[in-house]
C-alpha cells in the first residue's frame, strides 16, 4: 500500500502542478512504472474540472464556461504538455535525419508551427466543450469532463507500452523502458472501472457500455498510430511526444464523444 500511494504521489507531481508531500529518494524504476495510475490522477483532474464546471455555469454562459475549464485544464500540468505539443510540431515541420529534428525539439525557442499547434488545440477544446454543451444532456456534459482527463493519461500508457525510446535520457525514456504488461494492465483496469463508474452513477448503464466500447478502441488505435509516426520521425518517443499525445487524445476524445452524444442519446 504504501508503495503504491507513493507511485500515485510521483504521478501527480509529474503530470499536475497539485501540491503534494516529498517522497524522498526516487529510483529510475519507480518512477516509471508510476505510469500504472496515470488514469487515477486524471480521474482528481476530471473531478476538480467538473466542479469548476458546475460553480461557473451558474454564473457564466457556455462559452465562457468552455474557455475557463481550458484554462485550469492549461494551470493544473502547468502548460507542459502544451509545451511539448509546440516542441514536437516544430519538429515535425522541420527537415533533417532524427538528430535534427531532435535538436529541435529540444530548442526552448517556439516556431511557428509549434505556435499554430496550441492556437488549434486550445481553439477546437473551446469549441468542442462549448458544442457538448448544447448537444448532450447535462449528466454526459459532467460524465465527458471528468472522463475526459483519465482516457487521455490512459492514452500515454498505450504509447509507453508501445513505443521506443529516441533518447536515452529523460522521462520519456524512464517511462517507455519500465512500462511492461503489467503497468497497461492496471492503468486499463483503472481506466475502465474509473470511467464506468462515472457514466454510471450520471447515466444509464446500457448508454455507459456503448460509450467505453466506442471510446476505448478509439484512442487506444490512435496511442498506437502515433508511436508508429513517432518511430518513422524521430526514430521513437520523448517526453515532449507524451505531452503532444495527451494533448490530441483530449480532442479525440471529445470528438468521439460529441458523434456519440448526437446519435444516440
Amino acid at each position: 500500500m504504501v508503495k503504491t500511494m507513493k507511485k500515485v504521489i510521483l504521478a501527480s507531481q509529474f503530470l499536475t502542478i497539485v501540491p503534494v508531500k516529498d517522497t524522498g529518494e526516487v529510483s529510475p524504476e519507480e518512477m516509471g512504472r508510476t505510469t500504472s495510475f496515470f488514469p487515477l490522477v486524471g480521474l482528481g483532474e476530471g473531478v476538480l474540472l467538473a466542479f469548476f464546471a458546475s460553480v461557473f455555469m451558474e454564473y457564466f454562459p457556455a462559452e465562457l464556461t468552455s474557455a475557463l475549464l481550458v484554462l485550469i485544464m492549461v494551470i493544473m500540468n502547468g502548460g507542459l504538455h502544451l509545451d511539448g505539443l509546440s516542441d514536437t510540431f516544430d519538429a515535425v515541420a522541420s527537415r533533417g535525419d532524427y538528430e535534427k529534428k531532435l535538436l529541435i525539439m529540444k530548442d526552448s525557442t517556439v516556431g511557428p508551427m509549434g505556435v499554430i499547434s496550441i492556437v488549434m488545440v486550445l481553439l477546437l477544446k473551446f469549441t468542442m466543450l462549448s458544442a457538448l454543451f448544447f448537444h448532450a444532456p447535462a449528466p454526459a456534459y459532467y460524465a465527458t469532463v471528468v472522463s475526459m482527463p483519465i482516457l487521455s493519461r490512459w492514452a500515454m500508457v498505450i504509447a509507453a507500452f508501445h513505443g521506443r525510446s529516441a533518447r536515452k535520457d529523460g522521462l520519456g525514456n524512464l517511462f517507455i523502458e519500465h512500462t511492461e504488461g503489467k503497468q497497461l494492465l492496471i492503468a486499463s483496469a483503472i481506466a475502465v472501472i474509473l470511467t464506468g463508474l462515472v457514466c454510471t452513477i450520471v447515466m444509464q448503464f446500457p448508454l455507459y457500455i456503448f460509450y467505453l466500447m466506442f471510446a476505448m478502441p478509439v484512442l487506444y488505435g490512435f496511442s498506437f498510430l502515433s508511436v508508429l509516426f513517432f518511430n518513422k520521425l524521430f526514430g521513437g518517443m520523448t517526453g515532449d511526444s507524451f505531452g503532444a499525445m495527451n494533448e490530441i487524445a483530449v480532442l479525440i476524445f471529445l470528438i468521439v464523444t460529441i458523434i456519440w452524444a448526437q446519435k444516440f442519446i
